[in-house]
């Protein structure tokens, strides 16, 4: 079967934020992504399989199933090397509930531009099973194939938000009396900080770190050590190894408090 040329036009479109919301789809490609998608019931709007894929994967055979030669569907790929099956998918629909987030650990991306970090963060909350993540709006675009390709399926666990980061912290330090955490150098050492299950945890952009608007709401400044301390080291980390580090550390003294 060969695929229409409004289709291919379809899958060529989701490379621009405009078209994905326009069209309410994003793509995903490989069969880790599209399984965990499919299996959490999200119904394709279209699948796309090469014909030498489908005899090892009969479980995906969904009714608007299409199967093509290698060479067309490496032909709308967005991946260099193409994994046999291409997705699209409708957009999640997400409301934030301040309240339900209110005792929770919450991911709060402030600038975060580089859509490989963002895919790998939205992984990193999912292993450590933060179930909430809130993006400034110049946040790179969670449906971005890049992000979701990176995610490797997690996106579907972990509902991401984009809002008014200011507005939105300045009602959750209203409402709660829970920390506001950022990372810094030259701050307190994270290992040797109070930690608290409730609370929100800044993670800055790649280059600029937090915003001074944003900055001014924290409560709790952090540092993730170097080693040896006072060494040369390199400048600083990658924002999706920050947040691992984070996360972890803040897990840890859970899983202390509560063997």
């Amino acid at each position: 079967m060969m695929l229409s040329k409004s289709q291919k036009k379809l899958i060529a479109s989701m490379g621009q934020k405009k078209y994905r919301d326009l069209h309410g789809l994003f793509l995903a490609e490989g069969n880790k992504t599209v399984n965990e998608f499919i299996s959490a019931g999200i119904v394709p709007h279209l699948l796309i399989v090469s014909d030498d894929w489908l005899p090892d994967n009969p479980e995906l055979v969904p009714d608007n199933l299409i199967q093509v030669s290698r060479n067309e569907l490496s032909s709308v790929s967005f991946q260099k090397t193409p994994k046999g099956v291409l997705a699209l998918f409708p957009q999640f629909k997400y409301h934030l509930n301040n309240s339900a987030i209110q005792n929770k650990t919450v991911l709060i991306l402030d600038g975060i531009q580089d859509p490989g970090n963002l895919g790998t963060i939205i992984r990193i909350a999912d292993w450590f099973g933060i179930d909430q993540i809130v993006c400034s709006t110049d946040t790179a675009d969670v449906y971005n194939p890049k992000v979701v390709q990176a995610t490797m399926g997690a996106a579907v666990r972990v509902p991401v938000h984009y809002t008014d980061l200011p507005e939105f912290i300045v009602r959750y330090k209203n409402e709660t009396q829970n920390p506001v955490y950022g990372t810094y150098p030259g701050f307190d050492n994270l290992y040797h900080s109070e930690l608290s299950e409730g609370c929100l945890i800044i993670i800055g952009n790649e280059g600029n770190g937090i915003r001074p608007e944003v900055d001014q709401l924290v409560t709790e400044r952090v540092t993730i050590p170097s080693y040896p301390g006072g060494g040369k080291t390199s400048e600083s980390l990658n924002a999706g190894v920050a947040t691992a580090i984070i996360c972890s550390e803040f897990r840890r003294r859970l899983f202390m408090s509560n063997p």
